[in-house]
């Protein structure tokens, strides 16, 4: 890959351009991202909770329904379904797209050096366009999962048993998980992107669109357990959605795999404690412990 100190791509025409400038800058795309995972948290909880908090509620209200998970879905329709796929959609993008900016980077940067060969080149917007698709595919995926876990009476917001033993589970899943071969294969690939485009490089716009699929797949194999956390613990939950977005972008930054080792060991605790804790007869209704 060319050395690009200012990661300028002067070879690709002006929009391929300034899409390679904007992934230049992932600590901005980070920040971008939470700011807007916000605004759609806010926006989502109002049409939510509507009628759910009285208008003479003050701020402290809000800003801790803002910390609970969204309401389980009410009934089956399409309508609820659709709702829940667009919550679902937004939050895995807006979550995935810092890890995601190296990749696309690294890829516009070997676009413009082959333009400047006079080779020719596809868009990195195809590429993102791949990526895109296959976590809209996982998110109308997680969505279905979520209505029927709401249609089983698995609403965290009731601290019901049920739930908090499937997030124990879940927990325990996502840590042991982070230990498998599977899980450290699919992180390397997305640590390293260069290798994986140099061997498989295309040239035509389904090419280039099947490399993004390919690199989407292999970061939805690194970081699916941990998304499906978001079922229970925190589906819109703005203070889950930026802790374990920051996590898996820190997981994609490092170059070995002990953070994702450490991660692994932290959920397992969570998990063990809170199957022990529901197996006492400690679940999260009697002890009083609100969603975080």
């Amino acid at each position: 890959m060319a050395d690009i100190a200012d990661h300028s791509l002067p070879h690709l025409n002006t929009a391929a351009a300034r899409l390679g400038a904007v992934f230049a800058r992932p600590k901005t795309i980070a920040a971008v991202c939470v700011i807007v995972l916000a605004s759609l948290g806010w926006i989502y909880l109002g049409i939510l909770s509507a009628n759910a908090i009285p208008a003479s509620s003050g701020l402290w209200s809000w800003i801790t329904a803002l910390c609970r998970p969204a309401a389980a879905a009410s009934s089956a329709g399409f309508i609820q379904f659709s709702l829940i796929a667009t919550m679902w959609s937004a939050m895995a993008l807006a979550m995935m797209l810092p890890s995601a900016a190296p990749m696309i980077l690294t890829y516009a940067e070997i676009a413009d050096t082959a333009a400047r060969k006079g080779e020719p080149v596809v868009s990195p917007f195809a590429l993102a366009f791949g990526y895109a698709a296959v976590w809209i595919a996982f998110a109308l995926l997680a969505a279905a999962l979520q209505m029927v876990l709401a249609s089983a009476g698995l609403n965290w917001n009731n601290g019901s048993d049920a739930a908090s033993r499937v997030a124990g589970i879940l927990f325990l899943v996502a840590g042991l998980y982070q230990f498998s071969t599977l899980k450290q294969s699919c992180l390397r690939a997305c640590q390293r992107p260069f290798p994986f485009f140099f061997a498989n490089w295309r040239t035509t716009i389904r090419g280039v669109f099947g490399l993004g699929m390919r690199q989407g797949l292999h970061c939805l194999g690194c970081c699916w357990a941990m998304m499906l956390l978001m079922l229970i613990t925190g589906a819109m939950n703005v203070v889950w959605m930026a802790g374990l977005g920051l996590v898996m972008t820190i997981e994609k930054m490092t170059s070995t795999p002990r953070f994702s080792q450490i991660l692994g060991v932290i959920f397992i605790v969570i998990g063990v404690a809170m199957l022990a804790a529901n197996a006492a007869g400690f679940g999260w209704a009697r002890l009083g412990v609100p969603s975080v």
